[in-house]
């Protein structure tokens, strides 16, 4: 896994930059975010790309249309991502990372378990989703352990959490995902796919098939009003 947990707060701030500010980042693109660290992407393959993207259009003789989505940049970052890959053939790891626990003190990780544990023991999960109920109960059970590791400064490697934090979000997403009427899940599919339908030359169809898991998981949390546990997220 990278060690950047800085990931998602620099790639929207390129983006923004590049693009002049304006709206903030839909649930697309946080998705698509999501995506790419997912897969390994590095953050300065994903920074070129929307650089190299960003260029491209700016050489454009006719701007009729601004850029307004993240995946506009989706095959420059998947090139650039190819490229270095190439280069680093042979090569050691980049200079320009950020040390894994740069911003992870233990009370700054306490604080964020300790904040998600009372969001999810504070939601409002509807009383015939009992699956959901049970499985939100337990990871914020789960959390206030890892707020104390942390908090004694027994944590462990931020891998090792980071791993921890991903098992009880799966263990989330399919309590919610068996708990939501097939009808909203299916609007929701629905609202990705018109989202997606202008990037989707862009795209590889497992890039696309991810993005759209990552866009439903989103909007669950959303509706349950959850929080993500990753510390990317922090």
């Amino acid at each position: 896994m990278e060690n950047y947990f800085n990931y998602f707060t620099e790639v929207e701030e390129r983006y923004l930059r590049r693009r002049g500010g304006g709206l903030l980042l839909s649930t697309l693109d946080w998705a698509l975010i999501e995506t790419w660290k997912d897969a390994g992407i590095p953050l300065a393959a994903v920074l070129r790309g929307i650089d190299a993207a960003f260029d491209k259009y700016d050489q454009r003789p006719s701007k009729t249309k601004k850029i307004n989505s993240l995946a506009y940049c989706s095959q420059e970052v998947l090139a650039a991502a190819e490229e270095m890959k190439e280069a680093a053939v042979g090569v050691g790891a980049t200079t320009d990372r950020p040390r894994a626990n740069q911003g992870f003190e233990p009370e700054t990780i306490f604080s964020f378990l300790e904040r998600n544990a009372n969001e999810l023991e504070t939601a409002k999960i509807p009383e015939t989703a009992k699956l959901a109920r049970v499985v939100v109960s337990d990871a914020a059970k789960t959390l206030r352990e890892l707020a104390a590791q942390a908090a004694g400064k027994s944590g462990g490697r931020l891998e090792d959490l980071e791993r921890r934090l991903t098992v009880l979000e799966e263990k989330l997403f399919a309590a919610l995902l068996t708990s939501t009427p097939d009808e909203e899940i299916v609007s929701v599919r629905a609202q990705a796919d018109r989202d997606l339908a202008p990037y989707r030359r862009k795209m590889s169809g497992a890039q696309i098939d991810q993005l759209q898991k990552q866009y439903v998981q989103k909007k669950l949390l959303e509706k349950y009003g959850l929080p993500r546990l990753s510390l990317f997220y922090m």
